[in-house]
């Protein structure tokens, strides 16, 4: 029981550190946005889960952002989160094999 409890708090430091991970444009900047592209879309995709679960609570918070350049964005969003579905994958995989 020791294990499971210390592995929970183990999930609960990490998540809120990850937590710290996520992008916010101030006001000022929002009014004159600069497109962001390729890099922006490949961490924001990386961070889609904790982004996504801050955004529950925070209006302010968006797991996507508006002020992209289209295409490039686009495709760094959707590598960001296979990178990071593909990891947790391969983990339970190797878990597996290990018993």
């Amino acid at each position: 029981m020791k294990r499971r409890t210390k592995a929970i708090m183990a999930i609960m430091v990490f998540c809120v550190l990850m937590s710290g991970c996520a992008d916010v444009v101030p006001y000022q900047m929002s009014t004159e946005p600069e497109l962001v592209g390729f890099w922006h879309g490949l961490w924001h995709g990386m961070i889609l889960p904790f982004a996504w679960l801050c955004s529950l609570f925070s209006d302010s918070i968006s797991i996507y952002a508006v002020y992209n350049n289209g295409d490039w964005y686009d495709f760094g969003f959707i590598l960001g989160c296979g990178a990071l579905s593909s990891s947790a994958s391969s983990s339970c995989n190797s878990n597996k094999r290990g018993r």
